[in-house]
């Protein structure tokens, strides 16, 4: 997937249980391990918001966008 979630990152600089997170932000443990492990396959608005909330950060420190291996230029295919 060539969207990376780097929230382990940012909740070791700033500190953070994922357990604290998740009480802060308003989710599971479940789903916050979900997200911080890579698997979730989409995220809200609002859970996003709230978790750059409580870490302080931007979205962008975050999420990263890594292209993948023959990927070509990286623009989507017409009808998608």
């Amino acid at each position: 997937m060539p969207i990376v979630v780097n929230l382990d990152v940012m909740m070791a600089r700033r500190k953070i249980s994922a357990g604290e997170l998740a009480q802060r932000v308003g989710i599971t443990p479940a789903n916050l391990s979900i997200l911080k492990n890579n698997r979730a396959k989409a995220i809200r608005f609002s859970t996003l918001e709230a978790i750059c909330r409580a870490l302080d950060c931007q979205p962008a420190d975050i999420l990263e966008y890594r292209q993948e291996p023959g990927d070509g230029d990286g623009q989507a295919s017409p009808g998608q």
